[in-house]
């Protein structure tokens, strides 16, 4: 990164080494570096928005997932001797204030880089996908941190039904936050409800069909399930942690029992049928992205579903491929004599920019769910027997599992991001017509190394704090006790 900033991002920069940190750093709106008619400036705009987005994102899809979690702690503390489901919600409230904080902080800057980075994008599309963004800022935000407010601040002034439904309203906040976002990114993936103006631009026609995109039904229905498995491995990895460590035992008991649960559940949800829901619309609407997925070159019946395999992208061709024959037209089409395009029914322009990147991104995103349905059918089933407790062995692997939901979402935002190049808006506007052209490349790079710098220093205060409140525990009557056992 240091000789590309000291080189200026310029022509004297080697091919080899931009390509090799392309290939590291391909952002969420890819760039042909083979394109002459792609200058420098719009790979650092590419670049910087793709860090932010996937930093960013690494905070609400905690929260979203927490919201609903929290919520059915809070109802099974209305319950009688619910008072133990109550310290665990104020346990995970703590934890989702300091989550969203630094998660607004970390998304305003993506707001700004609309009209920054991507000025001639917004002036494009701006009056389409501008309703969107402003009724998640508008009403979707507002109502969640409204309510959050009263979740950490007014416990002691509501009684606990009113406590209970500030907990459903931070929900409905922060899911409807989700739906707005969505349907912002659906509309580039399948844009509906539009027409063109005069001017070129897009106007908004049909608001109905807009915000009800199918496409935006399908990836909500999957980016929220996979929240919740996020949430849920999180909840269950301070469960395991707080066994292993004799500490909180009977709040951690309750947080393996509510994480494997919902873990479980959304787990195999996202699978089947979000993603089967997902991938048929890809199939229908995006199939050179497919094709890419799949490392499919050639087109025709009973296609093969790749499990393992390296792109050959030079040679058009997929090397040690390990398949399963005619899955993929099933999964696809419903039928295994159906036809699957591969890449050479699409011109060469219209390919994904980086095949091999979305190619290894979709299988990790495949490859890491799979692994975690797996644990957590494993986990539940020690559960259910009455041994989860007494297997360290598997609380470790509860504890130290936590991260795979986040490369599995992350992984799953890259495949769509990359699937759809090289548009912004599908079949409509490409990416390589929407960066801003007087933002230049130095300026862009210096405010990227900023922001490196700035979220470096987020990230080690909000582990810093969560840590903080893990090492607290779920409230004072049980780190006493805590301290006592372990005494």
């Amino acid at each position: 990164m240091f000789l590309l900033a000291h080189r200026g991002f310029g022509e004297r920069v080697p091919e080899s080494i931009r390509k090799g940190y392309w290939n590291i750093f391909q952002p969420a709106f890819p760039v042909n570096l083979e394109d002459s008619s792609v200058g420098d400036p719009l790979f650092v705009h590419r670049l910087q928005f793709a860090f932010t987005i996937v930093y960013h994102y690494l905070f609400p899809v905690l929260t979203m997932g927490l919201a609903l979690l929290i919520t059915v702690m809070k109802a099974l503390g209305l319950f009688r001797g619910g008072e133990p489901w109550n310290d665990a919600a104020r346990f995970w409230i703590r934890i989702f204030g300091i989550t969203f904080a630094v998660g607004v902080a970390t998304g305003i800057p993506m707001e700004f880089q609309f009209g920054t980075n991507w000025a001639r994008f917004s002036r494009y599309a701006g009056n389409v996908v501008g309703q969107t963004l402003a009724m998640e800022g508008l009403f979707a935000f507002f109502l969640e941190s409204s309510f959050l407010f009263l979740l950490v601040f007014g416990e002691k002034r509501l009684s606990r039904r009113a406590h209970f439904l500030a907990a459903v309203a931070l929900f409905c906040g922060s899911w409807l936050s989700g739906y707005f976002i969505t349907a912002t990114n659906a509309f580039m993936q399948h844009p509906v409800g539009h027409r063109a103006g005069e001017d070129g631009t897009l106007r908004l026609a049909d608001f109905r069909e807009f915000l009800l995109n199918p496409w935006a039904r399908a990836q909500y229905a999957h980016n929220m399930t996979a929240s919740v498995e996020t949430a849920a491995f999180v909840v269950a990895a301070v469960g395991a942690f707080y066994l292993l460590h004799r500490r909180f035992v009977e709040p951690a008991r309750l947080f393996l029992r509510l994480g494997l649960t919902a873990g479980l559940i959304a787990s195999v949800l996202v699978a089947f049928p979000t993603g089967d829901a997902q991938a048929k619309l890809v199939a229908r609407h995006q199939p050179a992205g497919l094709a890419a997925m799949e490392g499919r070159f050639e087109s025709g019946p009973k296609a093969p579903l790749t499990l393992i395999g390296q792109p050959n992208v030079r040679e058009r061709r997929l090397d040690n491929p390990i398949r399963v024959p005619g899955l993929l037209s099933v999964l696809a089409f419903g039928h295994v004599t159906s036809a699957v395009e591969g890449l050479d029914a699409f011109p060469e322009r219209d390919w994904p920019d980086n095949i091999a990147l979305l190619y290894y991104a979709f299988h990790i995103m495949a490859g890491v769910g799979t692994i975690l349905i797996a644990i957590m059918v494993a986990a539940n089933a020690l559960a259910w027997t009455g041994r989860l407790e007494r297997s360290a062995s598997m609380l470790w692997v509860l504890m130290l599992a936590f991260p795979f939901p986040y490369i599995a979402v992350t992984a799953g935002w890259i495949t769509a991001e990359l699937g759809r190049q090289p548009w912004l808006v599908y079949g409509l506007y490409r990416t390589a017509e929407g960066s801003s052209p007087t933002v230049h490349a130095g300026t862009a790079l210096f405010t990227l190394l900023g922001f490196c710098g700035l979220y470096f220093v987020l990230g080690i205060l909000y582990l810093f704090l969560v840590g903080r409140e893990i090492a607290r525990g779920p409230g004072p009557g049980h780190a006493e006790a805590a301290r006592d056992a372990h005494a």
